[in-house]
């Protein structure tokens, strides 16, 4: 159960609202920030700091800096003026509710964008490396063909050069010698053993026989291929392919993946070593692609429930883990952990969303399971004191 942080100040100017948040000596990789143009949050368990901002902010261009135990955050204000205040104390907690879900959704596209900006931008960095490299090769085959050209000329020129010349009258004598030979006619055969025995001549040997054999293009169509038609068979080719694929998605997704990467365990693996890398979404891809192809394994849903908490995906947590639950019955002793587990995350996500009570229940089945994990037992006190005692005011400064 988070702690609501009260120790904060901010000052504002005409454009700019300037937020400085006390980090009670925690490092600055231990602190999670979400910032949108209506709602700011700072995370550093078990502290929580959030603002309902008084009017929207630029969040595109507003900085954050966090370091020497405080965060600082300059927001630049989408309408000029000076605020009364710094938040807005008049919502309840359906509008609060209402407001997180709102700054979380774009928090999530947000990052989405960013992951896919930064995997084209990789992508053309790599194309570019490739063109220069080829480039530098292809120069480098110049050079090296120009040399080989420059050496061919001078050892031509060298042995041209080298090489003497005949006399004018020697020269005049063996051409006519020449033109002689050629005219003469050419001598005869001389006669083989055979015809001066008077013998028949031998005639070679019959070449033995054999057969070819002929293969012909598979084609699609009965008929003959066309050169006039083939532009007209294409053209019902690809119609066909987008029909297939219109009908059939999931078959072109996955055609291209071997049968190990199709394998529940192999995908579950990947999940989790996403996940223990920070990598989150590539954990919740991993996972939800083998949920598609096999849909009753409890962990899966589980594992992916964990990975939405990391996200902040709180609903997509719970109803996650209510699934986990609903494959973990009947309730025995081997699924007790994952029971355990389940109830937690859930319980987790529902005390994130303010939901205290329905967060209670979970931790008291999950301690039900495991009565003597004492980590279960304080959080669960920690629930009980925030349900039974008034929430934490923020003062504005």
């Amino acid at each position: 159960m988070p702690l609501m942080v009260s120790d904060y100040s901010w000052t504002q100017t005409e454009s700019t609202v300037c937020i400085s948040v006390d980090l009670k000596g925690h490092r600055a990789d231990r602190v999670d920030v979400v910032s949108t143009d209506e709602y700011l949050k700072v995370h550093f368990p078990p502290y929580l700091f959030e603002a309902f901002l008084f009017q929207p902010v630029d969040d595109v261009r507003g900085t954050a800096k966090v370091g020497n135990g405080v965060a600082c955050f300059s927001l630049p204000k989408k309408i000029q003026g000076m605020w009364e205040q710094l938040m807005i104390t008049t919502y309840d907690k359906v509008q609060q509710r209402e407001v997180r879900e709102r700054a979380l959704v774009k928090y999530q596209e947000k990052l989405s964008s960013q992951s896919t900006s930064k995997a084209a931008q990789k992508q053309a960095e790599r194309r570019y490396g490739l063109e220069t490299l080829m480039k530098l090769e292809e120069e480098e085959r110049d050079a090296v063909q120009k040399v080989k050209d420059a050496e061919r000329e001078k050892t031509r020129a060298e042995l041209e050069a080298w090489q003497p010349r005949p006399e004018t009258g020697a020269s005049e004598e063996a051409q006519r010698q020449v033109r002689r030979q050629s005219h003469a006619p050419a001598p005869p055969d001389p006669p083989t053993e055979k015809q001066d025995a008077g013998g028949p001549e031998e005639l070679p040997a019959q070449r033995p026989s054999g057969n070819i054999p002929v293969r012909f293009t598979t084609r699609v169509f009965p008929t003959p291929l066309r050169e006039s038609r083939a532009a007209e068979e294409e053209e019902w080719s690809r119609k066909q392919a987008e029909a297939r694929r219109a009908g059939d998605p999931d078959a072109v997704e996955l055609g291209g993946l071997t049968e190990k990467e199709l394998r529940a365990d192999w995908l579950k693996d990947k999940g989790d070593q996403c996940f223990v890398s920070g990598d989150y979404l590539g954990a919740v891809n991993a996972y939800s692609l083998a949920l598609r192809l096999h849909r009753n394994i409890p962990a899966l849903y589980s594992n992916r429930a964990a990975c939405h908490l990391k996200l902040r995906n709180l609903h997509k947590a719970i109803e996650d883990s209510s699934q986990a639950l609903v494959l973990l019955t009947p309730p025995v002793a081997a699924n007790a952990a994952s029971r355990s587990r389940a109830h937690v995350r859930r319980g987790s996500a529902f005390c994130q969303l303010q939901l205290y009570a329905e967060g209670l229940q979970d931790y008291q089945a999950a301690l039900r399971i495991q009565p003597h994990d004492e980590a279960l037992q304080a959080d669960t006190q920690t629930i009980r004191d925030a349900i039974q005692g008034p929430p934490a005011r923020l003062d504005t400064q």
